[in-house]
């Protein structure tokens, strides 16, 4: 693909040159763009024309999707990344937050069927601090 690129925009500067041919005393062949003596004769260049057949282009067809494809897998595998990044950051915020609810200090209770409070001892809360602390350092480091 380079390179027909390349000699597509070299074709105009081709076609405006004149290249020259003539043989030397000893016969020897020489091409310049300049004429060397009066034995030189003009040639013409014709650009070469580059036919692909339909294998060919079904094969740089194949390889366009091929990668098509692995671009689009990027993309989604990228995608699901950032989600999965946000979904932790989520989950870090809310276990920093219950940690420092924690650590604020107080007593803790909780609520029965009947209404009634239930004080929870303070060695569970340290327990529950330090499952949220080592929590913390595990999925949130």
């Amino acid at each position: 693909m380079r390179k027909l690129l390349w000699s597509v925009l070299l074709l105009p500067g081709l076609a405006g040159a004149e290249i020259y041919r003539w043989t030397d005393a000893s016969g020897q062949v020489h091409f310049s763009e300049k004429p060397a003596g009066a034995g030189a004769q003009q040639v013409e260049v014709k650009p070469q024309v580059v036919e692909r057949d339909d294998a060919t282009r079904q094969r740089e067809e194949r390889t366009a999707q091929f990668y098509d494809a692995r671009r689009q897998e990027k993309a989604q595998a990228d995608a699901k990344s950032a989600e999965a990044q946000a979904k932790r950051s989520q989950e870090c915020k809310k276990l920093r937050g219950q940690l420092a609810d924690i650590q604020r200090g107080g007593r803790y209770f909780v609520t029965d069927k009947n209404g009634e409070r239930s004080y929870i001892d303070p060695k569970e809360v340290d327990d529950a601090r330090n499952r949220l602390s080592s929590r913390i350092s595990e999925r949130c480091s």
